[in-house]
């Protein structure tokens, strides 16, 4: 195919240095909420943390490089240098934090040579500076060789805005991903290990990824274009090809990064579960992503020739995974066994079948007559002496399927009332796969 379009992707930041210089607590004010546990204990963030955050209305992904797996018999800059590398290796712009109250050590040169060595625009931060003495210290951060230090210290909140400012000038005005036009992009994500790279292969028929069963063996994307009932399928893979070789822990961690950057290029994602380890809570945090993307959703029950071990059939599992992802109850459901080749075809049947009600569009007449029945049917709850009415209804926009209310309190919309709505529409229009935005407009008549 010779044309393309770009997708655009958020920037990504990632957040390194050496244990307990405050790379959590920077995460957590970043972000807004305590998503990372903070401790004086060093390499207590042993998971990986991830999140989409925004700083003067520009939308970022922010990457917490905790996960430090410490062994007694590891030096520091052997638990830490996979993680930094693959960090750095996916981000578009560096934090580097060092402890100016600990001065400069071995760590921190090794950290500082790295970065210089990739080219990437970095920002050095002089962490804990959090008095006028330890501000002075930032100047010795000079002899790192990666810019002006930029005193901060994210636990009494001071120097966060002179640091955002640093970082957003090296965001790219607009990024983009420039990618084969298909009429289907999928994106196959999850968690290591699920069968991902399998997956890739039974769909595509021939060894195009690497599989193994080491966790974290996928590391950069692969492409793939499938031409499957004449319909053209770019296979988003974030299984991808990388030498075989032992993976030291915690790159696995990062295995969210690689799927959220999937979805951002994606129409629809195929959340892939390993269904002898059911569905974890890093499965409902890619599935969440997904749906606050907007993007279509196929939940992919893989390793299901394993069924006769579990001790599960299919109604029972897939009431089971309607529980966990309640939130999306409206994603079609297939089960797969990249091994033996089994449910690929209805995999691919439900994510064309998605693509095409994620692409919907209703004629506005139907779309107001439907709403309207719906309020008169189940009003919406008062407040007090105001009375929320909704005048009218419209789909704006496809892909996702967008809808805009009239409504006389823009205040007053509750999330049960939204919901009520959503299952209204969804129950006229189906919708299947694909999550619904919805926008409150005041307007009186």
């Amino acid at each position: 195919m010779n044309h393309q379009e770009a997708t655009s992707m958020k920037p990504t930041v990632a957040i390194v240095g050496r244990p307990n210089v405050g790379k959590s607590t920077l995460f957590n004010r970043l972000t807004g909420r305590r998503q990372s546990i903070v401790s004086d204990l060093a390499g207590t963030t042993r998971d990986r943390v991830i999140a989409e955050t925004e700083w003067s209305e520009q939308p970022f992904l922010l990457v917490d490089t905790g996960g430090l797996d410490l062994f007694p018999n590891d030096t520091i800059w052997e638990q830490v240098s996979d993680q930094i590398h693959f960090a750095i290796s996916q981000c578009d712009v560096i934090t580097l934090l060092v402890d100016v109250s600990e001065g400069i050590t071995a760590a921190d040169r090794d950290v500082a040579d790295l970065i210089r060595k990739t080219g990437k625009p970095t920002v050095l931060a002089a962490s804990k500076s959090d008095n006028d003495q330890r501000k002075n210290l930032a100047f010795e951060l000079y002899e790192l060789g990666l810019g002006d230090p930029i005193p901060i210290s994210a636990y009494h909140n001071i120097g966060l805005d002179d640091l955002m400012e640093q970082i957003l000038k090296y965001f790219p005005s607009r990024q983009t991903y420039f990618a084969p036009e298909a009429d289907l992009n999928l994106a196959i994500v999850g968690r290591t290990n699920v069968g991902k790279s399998m997956l890739l292969n039974s769909i595509t028929g021939e060894s195009r990824a690497i599989v193994s069963d080491i966790s974290g063996t996928t590391r950069d994307s692969v492409d793939t274009t499938i031409v499957y009932q004449d319909r053209e399928i770019q296979l988003i893979d974030t299984a991808g090809i990388r030498r075989r070789g032992s993976i030291k822990k915690g790159i696995e961690h990062y295995s969210v990064l690689r799927s959220m950057q999937a979805i951002e290029r994606c129409h629809v994602a195929a959340l892939v579960l390993d269904a002898s380890e059911f569905a974890t809570s890093q499965d409902t945090h890619i599935a969440s992503y997904i749906l606050e993307t907007y993007r279509g959703i196929v939940i992919v029950v893989n390793k299901w020739d394993l069924r006769r071990e579990i001790g599960l059939d299919k109604e029972t599992m897939e009431k089971r995974i309607r529980e966990k992802f309640k939130f999306a109850s409206y994603s079609p459901i297939v089960f797969t066994s990249a091994l033996k080749t089994d449910g690929v075809n209805e995999l691919l049947d439900a994510a064309l079948r998605v693509q095409v009600e994620w692409s919907k569009g209703v004629p506005r007449p139907d779309i107001r007559r439907t709403v309207l029945s719906a309020v008169a049917e189940n009003p919406p709850p008062s407040g007090g002496q105001r009375v929320l009415k909704i005048y009218s209804a419209m789909q704006d926009n496809t892909m996702p399927p967008s809808f805009t209310f009239f409504v006389n309190h823009t205040d007053m919309i509750h999330f049960s009332y939204r919901r009520y709505l959503e299952n209204k529409l969804r129950e006229e229009y189906t919708f299947e796969g694909a999550p619904l935005r919805f926008r409150f407009r005041g307007w009186k008549r």
